[in-house]
Formats: C-alpha cells, sequence, structure tokens
C-alpha cells in the first residue's frame, strides 16, 4: 500500500473518530469518552500528514518546520488548557478559533502565490487542462473571506469575554445596512476574480472581510457572547472546509463540514433557548 492510500485510510478513521467525539460530548456521562476520541482522531490526522510530507519528498528544512510548528502549537495549546479555569472556557474556545481562521487565510493566500500568481507553472497549467481554474480562483476568494471574518471575530469575542475591551454593544448608524452591503460587496468582488484574478482584488477582499469580522462582532453585546463563539465556531468549520477544498484534503472537508454545521445548529438552539432570533442577535 502506497503512502498516499495508506493516509487516505488514516484521514477515514480519523474522521470517524471525530463524528465519534461529537456523539460522545453529546451527554455527560461520555463526554470524557468523545474527548479521548476527539485527541485520537486529531493524532491519527497528525501522523498521517507526517507521513504524506516525507513521502512528498519535503526537504528536511520544510520537515523541521513541520516539527517546529506541531512542538510550539502543542505547549502553547497545553499551557492555555492547564491554566484556564472553567468558567473562562468560552475565551479560550473563542482565541482558539481565531487561530482556524488565521489558518485558513494563510491557505488561501499561499494558494493564490501557488496558482494565480503564477499562471505559467506546473499547478496552473494542470488546473487549466482540467478546466477547473476557475474553481480554484472561487476557492481561494471564498475561504479568504470567510477566514478572516473569523480571524478578527473571534479575536473580538475573546477581548469581550476577557473583559479586555467594553463589552457594549458597538451602534454605528446603519450597521444592518454595512454588513448587507459588505455581502453585497464580495459577492461582487468574487465574480471579479474569478473572471480576473488579480492581486489587488484578493488584498481587496481580506480588508473588507477583516472589517466586516470586526463590525459584526463589536456590535453585539457581552450577554449574547455564547451564541457568538458558537456562531464562530460554525464559520471556523467553513473555513476549514474551504481550506480542505484548496490542499485537496478529504478529513478538513468533512472535520469542516461537521463543525461547521453543529455550531450553526448549536447557535439556533441557544437562540430559541435565550427566546431570541438568530438575526436580532447579529
Amino acid at each position: 500500500m502506497s503512502a498516499t492510500l495508506a493516509a487516505q485510510a488514516a484521514y477515514l478513521v480519523a474522521a470517524l473518530l471525530f463524528i465519534l467525539a461529537l456523539a460522545g460530548l453529546s451527554k455527560h456521562e461520555t463526554a470524557r469518552l468523545g474527548n479521548a476520541f476527539g485527541m485520537l482522531g486529531m493524532g491519527v490526522a497528525l501522523v498521517a500528514t507526517v507521513v504524506l510530507a516525507v513521502d512528498g519528498d519535503v526537504s528536511t528544512a520544510g520537515l523541521g518546520l513541520m516539527a517546529g510548528a506541531m512542538l510550539i502549537g502543542a505547549l502553547i495549546g497545553l499551557q492555555r488548557a492547564r491554566g484556564v479555569e472553567m468558567t473562562g472556557m468560552p475565551e479560550l474556545i473563542a482565541l482558539l478559533h481565531s487561530f482556524v481562521g488565521l489558518a485558513a487565510v494563510l491557505v488561501s493566500w499561499n494558494g493564490y502565490l501557488n496558482v494565480e500568481h503564477d499562471p505559467d507553472g506546473h499547478e496552473a497549467k494542470a488546473l487549466d487542462a482540467l478546466g477547473t481554474l476557475g474553481i480554484h480562483h472561487a476557492e481561494v476568494f471564498i475561504g479568504l473571506f470567510i477566514g478572516a471574518v473569523t480571524f478578527t471575530g473571534s479575536i473580538v469575542a475573546y477581548l469581550k469575554l476577557a473583559a479586555k475591551i467594553d463589552s457594549k454593544p458597538l451602534v454605528l448608524p446603519g450597521k444592518n445596512a454595512l454588513n448587507l452591503g459588505s455581502l453585497a460587496l464580495f459577492v461582487a468582488l468574487t465574480v471579479w476574480f474569478v473572471i480576473t484574478p488579480e492581486l489587488w482584488l484578493l488584498i481587496a477582499v481580506t480588508v473588507l472581510a477583516l472589517a466586516l469580522g470586526w463590525h459584526l462582532v463589536a456590535s453585539i453585546g457581552g450577554g449574547d457572547m455564547p451564541v457568538v463563539v458558537s456562531m464562530l465556531n460554525s464559520y471556523s468549520g467553513w473555513a476549514a472546509a474551504a481550506s480542505g477544498f484548496l490542499l485537496g484534503n478529504d478529513l478538513l472537508i468533512i472535520t469542516g463540514a461537521l463543525v461547521g454545521s453543529s455550531g450553526a445548529y448549536l447557535s439556533y438552539i441557544m437562540c430559541k433557548a435565550m427566546n431570541r432570533s438568530f438575526i436580532s442577535v447579529i
């Protein structure tokens, strides 16, 4: 069995473990087991990714960077998780969501630099031959937008939950019009980018998405932050799924869809329990 097939099989096992983790976390009695399933699934996914990198002739420097990133991430995650009280868990989750959003932004920029920025390169020609170059343009743009909104939105949520900034909602004149106008502009820029993938369009949507993410969460009061964290959880899932499409990684697509859909449904349940409409919260 080749390393690629073995990694794909490992990704499938990891996806099943993540599903079992969600099922376990749905009940207090099985929460510990569900958490263990999640950790095991992530461990399997990391090992499979490293095996793929080694098989793909990644340079020694590249492997060193991977090992360093994994070590630093593990140490920071362990330190943050061990030091937080259960009452501070929402702010930790919000901070972790910001990392997912930032990762999606970096993946999208990397995808652009490897393909759109080098139209005569091997990857661009291969996608063009398959007739999927336009789809790649859309994946880059949409993934970047979702990731950037998630990043700044999560940072603002963390700062509010940690009482580092005022929890009062920011009220700008015509805030709903600003949000809807930003979404309409994003759609127009996406169509433009698919037709003509220019660098300035990518910069423009990055700035737009960062500003929208900040405004979306800054305009929500501290009392509704639990719903916001759940909403950002959904955003981070869709950002991960978008990254999965860009990287051709089935596991990211599956887990991103799981997190995105479960986060959206949880937001709906929380709003219903609070006797609030989701639209009124955002």
